[in-house]
């Protein structure tokens, strides 16, 4: 039986109309670990690596990878009652929430509505502000051969698949599409009144970057990092926008060097 750590524990949460698909391992402090528009449905390396330290829980969010699409969930607000619901049913006090671009839009929206709920805060090279001078690429419309060069700064580090992709996948990565067009298609990506609530998050903040993303220029994790109070600001070289597959380790390394940092912080008040 591979170790839980390694590869994850996969479960179903009733909540709501419908139930989602939640994967977690480790253990220690609780880190609530939200995907972006891809990701759903893998106990990916990263969250082994943040499981040696902390108990690491990975939610599909609904209409992604294994969960249902819950009727009561529409757009990003919505989410962010959902996932306060989850951490209420798991019994998540004041986890450390990482979010990952249309993971971080929400999780920056869950510590702006909720900040007394949120021990720390990591976002990786997150979406969710408008910007019209630093436009984010329309992936919409990004023909599928361009991806891996769209979202890794070297393609020959994209897991190589198993093989041709199947009818299975095909619909996979359709239905995730769907999803996240449903709650990102207008306004594009965005929340036009995040930025002016960013003020509200009171949790201790760190918003990591990488400097051959191609899908959120820099301007917006410098927005992030300046208008939240006490926010850092690190950048991870040679790298794309799926930070945490392309360099796993690095990304790890900054994740829990800033986690550690808060804990014992938290412990010495």
């Amino acid at each position: 039986m591979p170790d839980a750590t390694t590869q994850g524990t996969a479960e179903r949460l009733a909540l709501g109309g419908g139930e989602i698909s939640i994967r977690s391992g480790g253990d220690g402090p609780p880190l609530l670990f939200l995907h972006g528009g891809g990701g759903a449905g893998q106990w990916q390396p990263a969250h082994a690596l943040l499981a040696a330290s902390h108990r690491v829980i990975a939610p599909d969010h609904p209409g992604f990878g294994e969960s249902d699409e819950l009727p009561e969930v529409e757009g990003v607000d919505d989410l962010v009652y959902h996932y306060l619901d989850v951490m209420d049913r798991l019994g998540l006090e004041r986890p450390a929430i990482v979010g990952h671009s249309f993971g971080g839009w929400v999780a920056a929206e869950i510590a702006v509505h909720s900040p007394e709920r949120v021990g720390a805060l990591v976002l990786l090279s997150p979406v969710g502000l408008r910007l019209p001078e630093h436009p984010i690429t329309d992936v919409f419309f990004v023909p599928p051969p361009e991806i891996p060069a769209m979202i890794f700064h070297d393609p020959s580090k994209l897991p190589a698949p198993d093989g041709p992709p199947d009818a299975d996948m095909l619909l996979a990565i359709y239905r995730d599409s769907t999803a996240l067009a449903r709650y990102t298609w207008s306004p594009f990506m965005a929340n036009p009144k995040l930025e002016r609530r960013l003020h509200r998050i009171a949790s201790p903040t760190l918003v990591v970057w990488a400097e051959g993303d191609r899908v959120v220029p820099r301007e917006h994790a410098e927005r992030y990092a300046e208008l939240i109070a006490g926010a850092r600001l690190q950048t991870i070289p040679e790298c794309g926008h799926a930070l945490q597959l392309e360099r796993p380790e690095e990304v790890v390394a900054v994740i829990g060097d800033f986690l550690a940092e808060v804990e014992a912080e938290a412990v010495a008040r």
